[in-house]
């Protein structure tokens, strides 16, 4: 993935706190059927490793966990907002008209090596963790004892366990960091009132920091 500088992110802890918000991951494989990619929630164990350990399941008959073997290279990539960004919400663009239209995004690319895990134990633990997390802000959360055991049971056997054990990660967050402060609010702000949330929220949060370094230099 390319990175100009500008929107390099290194910080570990800021890419984990991104995969985590963000658990739909996309599984890049390169097996012995070619290059394939697959959507699954994920569960980031981030004290597990170097950089973290991403936890999935995916169904029985889907191909992929025949098509790699264990220790394989993958890539995991996680898209944690984006938006298309106008040169009319630039105040510089009134004054120069040297501004152009944008995308802004922030994604977390996630290289790692693969290990199968067709155990009945590691999906079991892993399915009940996941849920536990999705569940935690709905009223009257589910839990896998809500359903006849015979049936999780049935079930746990139709899905195979994927571990992946981070070896680098690489984050760009394209918040506008190569424009004045201004430009970045005022983007930042025409976003907010149009309901991109995410997007808006980072450019704001990063112009903030922008201003501040600004001001102490």
């Amino acid at each position: 993935m390319y990175i100009p500088a500008h929107f390099d992110e290194p910080d570990t802890a800021v890419l984990h706190a991104l995969i985590a918000e963000n658990p739909l991951g996309m599984l890049v494989t390169h097996g012995s059927n070619g290059l394939d990619a697959n959507h699954i929630p994920f569960e980031l164990k981030a004290d597990e490793g170097p950089r973290g350990v991403l936890h999935a399941h995916v169904a029985r008959a889907n191909p992929v966990w025949q098509d790699v073997a264990n220790g394989d290279e993958v890539l995991v990539v996680f898209r944690a907002g984006d938006a298309y960004v106008s040169p009319t919400w630039y105040p510089t663009k009134q004054e120069t008209h040297r501004q152009v239209p944008t995308w802004n995004y922030q994604v977390v690319h996630a290289h790692g090596r693969v290990t199968i895990r067709d155990d009945e134990r590691y999906v079991r633990g892993l399915v009940a963790r996941l849920t536990r997390t999705h569940e935690a802000s709905l009223p009257t959360p589910w839990k896998m004892t809500d359903s006849p055991a015979e049936f999780i049971d049935t079930l746990l056997k139709a899905i195979v366990g994927v571990e992946i054990d981070i070896t680098r990660l690489v984050g760009k967050l394209k918040l506008s960091q190569n424009k004045e402060v201004r430009d970045m609010a005022g983007a930042g702000s025409a976003l907010a009132e149009r309901g991109e949330r995410v997007i808006s929220e980072a450019m704001l949060e990063r112009a903030g920091q922008k201003r501040a370094k600004e001001a102490g230099n």
